[in-house]
């Protein structure tokens, strides 16, 4: 059964970084597009920043130059360098792993930036 846990989060203030992980058991990470999403309540969860199998790269606009996604494959791991965090990126941030039609979520962790 796959599994994808999340860490990093935590609160910081306007102008500084956090560095999310999401680490992969369960299944061949290589062969996976990954990415992060994030969600406030009463909003749909939305794109932040993907990675493909073959690392091509893409970003959400409101994100563009301030983070960074990463993966090591060796690790299992997709990281998410968060710059310059601005109070509208309060979110949860979520994991997502997928494949064709197949697609697995982390539990989530909250990013909280104070003004």
């Amino acid at each position: 059964q796959v599994q994808l846990v999340e860490s990093g989060g935590g609160l910081v203030q306007a102008g500084g970084s956090l560095r999310l992980s999401c680490v992969v058991s369960g299944r061949p990470f290589s062969p996976y597009n990954v990415g992060w999403y994030r969600q406030v309540p009463s909003k749909e969860r939305e794109l932040v920043a993907a990675v493909s199998r073959l690392g091509s790269k893409s970003y959400a606009e409101f994100v563009k130059g301030r983070f960074t996604i990463s993966r090591d494959n060796a690790r299992n791991t997709v990281y998410l360098q968060m710059n310059n965090l601005q109070p509208e990126d309060t979110a949860v941030y979520y994991c997502k792993l997928w494949r064709e039609e197949s697609y697995s979520w982390g539990q989530g962790t909250q990013v909280t930036v104070s003004s």
